[in-house]
């Protein structure tokens, strides 16, 4: 029939890193994901010039990623039927555009 479904994007924190959320929601449009929800901000020592997305550990129904860019860091949590390969495959798109 149509197009499938884009993945919905959960709006829960008044702050979000600068440029996670164009990439998340290009990275909605992916097919296999559900639900994507970026999480708590934090501080961290190191320094990452530019933005990075990393898959840190599967959970219930998809997995933790970590976005970083300068020395601030987001978890978000994306519930997907994708496996790691995959969806790091799909962040990599998401983050070329």
């Amino acid at each position: 029939m149509g197009k499938p479904t884009d993945a919905r994007l959960v709006w829960n924190h008044s702050t979000h890193i600068p440029g996670l959320i164009p990439i998340l929601e290009r990275l909605c449009q992916h097919e296999g994901l559900q639900t994507v929800t970026p999480g708590v901000i934090g501080r961290v020592k190191g320094h990452c010039p530019k933005m990075q997305l990393r898959v840190s550990v599967p959970i219930r129904g998809g997995f933790k990623v970590i976005a970083r860019q300068g020395k601030t860091v987001q978890e978000v949590f994306i519930l997907t039927t994708l496996d790691q390969d995959e969806l790091e495959q799909a962040i990599a798109i998401a983050m070329r555009k």
